[in-house]
Formats: structure tokens, sequence, C-alpha cells
């Protein structure tokens, strides 16, 4: 027989729970996203920095840079590589001769951030070789050769110097080459003032004749008569002592 419910009951129904479907667009917050890695091999732990570079060639020079995330490994690569070039290529232009020390120096930065990461790990491939450091590469060699040059021509050009201030040599304001050694009994007449002599001899009977050398190898013992007045020293035969003039009038 049928089984009777009573009006307006149904039969129990098993219940099940409504299927889940996953949201394609679910979104999780608040995760940390990943640290960067290394822009040459992905390896952790990497830093940011810019390695620079510099070339001279005569009145032509080029500025080089490297930036980007880099790993200990490939950040001493990367420094040593264009440090060394530098070296090499950044000294053959005027101003790149105070250029190249400066980029040099501020390499140095870099370098010490990269030499505080730890060992690279995790990369997508092997990291790049740093080499040999820079004091043991050839490169650095050539760097002695504008050094050594510049050491040999400062004493070069002291030497000039000297021998250009040579009193033996000195030139006078009126283009005399040569100043003239006083003897006594000379006769001279100064064409210039007593802070820029320019004695020159004459006859004693001139008119323009002014003073008469009365004394050679005047020292600090000996003194001139009173009204004289005292030559150069460029007009002695040692450009080391004065003599003494008397004036004629």
């Amino acid at each position: 027989m049928p089984q009777q419910y009573p009006p307006h009951q149904y039969p129990p129904q098993h219940q099940y729970p409504p299927h889940q479907h996953p949201d394609p667009y679910a979104q999780s917050y608040g995760a940390a996203a990943p640290a960067p890695g290394c822009m040459f091999c992905g390896a952790q732990p990497a830093v940011q920095a810019t390695v620079r570079g510099h070339q001279g060639i005569l009145y032509v020079m080029r500025f080089l840079s490297r930036s980007g995330m880099f790993c200990r490994s490939c950040g001493l690569a990367t420094y040593r590589e264009m440090s060394a070039k530098t070296l090499w290529q950044g000294w053959w232009s005027p101003l790149s001769v105070a250029i190249t020390p400066l980029t040099l120096l501020i390499n140095l930065g870099p370098r010490s951030r990269f030499r505080k990461l730890a060992p690279p790990m995790g990369g997508f491939r092997p990291p790049l070789d740093p080499g040999k450091p820079l004091t043991r590469r050839p490169e650095a060699m050539l760097f002695l050769v504008p050094m050594t040059l510049l050491a040999l021509l400062l004493p070069v050009l002291f030497i000039i110097g000297l021998l250009a201030d040579d009193p033996h040599d000195r030139s006078s304001t009126t283009g005399v080459e040569k100043a003239q050694t006083l003897v006594v009994g000379d006769c001279v007449h100064n064409d210039g003032d007593w802070h820029d002599q320019d004695l020159r001899t004459l006859d004693c009977g001139s008119a323009d004749a002014q003073f008469k050398v009365t004394r050679t190898g005047h020292s600090s013992g000996e003194q001139c008569a009173d009204g004289d007045y005292l030559a150069d020293t460029k007009y002695s035969s040692d450009g080391m002592t004065t003599s003494c003039l008397t004036p004629l009038r």
C-alpha cells in the first residue's frame, strides 16, 4: 500500500552541499612579492647599482655605465671588467686625465656594496666569473705608463724652467739678450728704475754717463761710499755679487 503522508507534507530529501566552483579571478592579498634577482643570472641576494667606465681618444670622450640588479659574483665581474678597460682606455684625451681617476673612485662605491652580499643562490644560470682582482690584471700595469710619463715630465719641466730663468741669460726690458758684466772704471747709464735696472755702459766723457763703477764684488763686510748706488747682481761675473755705482754729477 502506498505510504500516506499528512497533507502538505513531502517526503524528506537528502541534503547535498552546494557545488563549489573555484573563482579563477580570486587573488591573494597581502603576500609579499619576491625580491628581484640578478639581471645576469637571476640569483639572490642582489642589489641595485651602477658601474661606470670612461674612454678618451684625442678630443673624443665616451662616458659608459651599466645599471641594474647585481649579485655578488656578477657585480664584481662587471666592476673589474669596466674598471680594467678604463685603466688603459681612459687616458688619451686632455680632459680624460682628470675624468679617469674620478671614474675609478666612483666605482669603489658599487664594489663595496657587491662585496657585502652573500654568495649568489637560486639563479636560472651560473653567475659571471669575477676573474682576477683588478690589481693583478695586465690592464692595471698600463696605468703605470701615464703615471711614469708624468713623473718624468715634472723634473724635465723644472729643469727647463731653471734654464729659462738663468741670470746670465735674462733679457732686459729694452731687448738686450744678456746683461753686461761691469768692471771697475766702467761708466753706465740706467735706462730703467732701481727696482728693474737696465744699465748700459758708455764712454765716461759722454753727457749720458750717470754713474761710475768704483768697486765690484761688494760683500756684506764692505760698504759703498755715501751716496753710492748698488748695481743688480745680474751685472756681476758670477751673478751673485753687487757693484758700487758712484754718481758722476
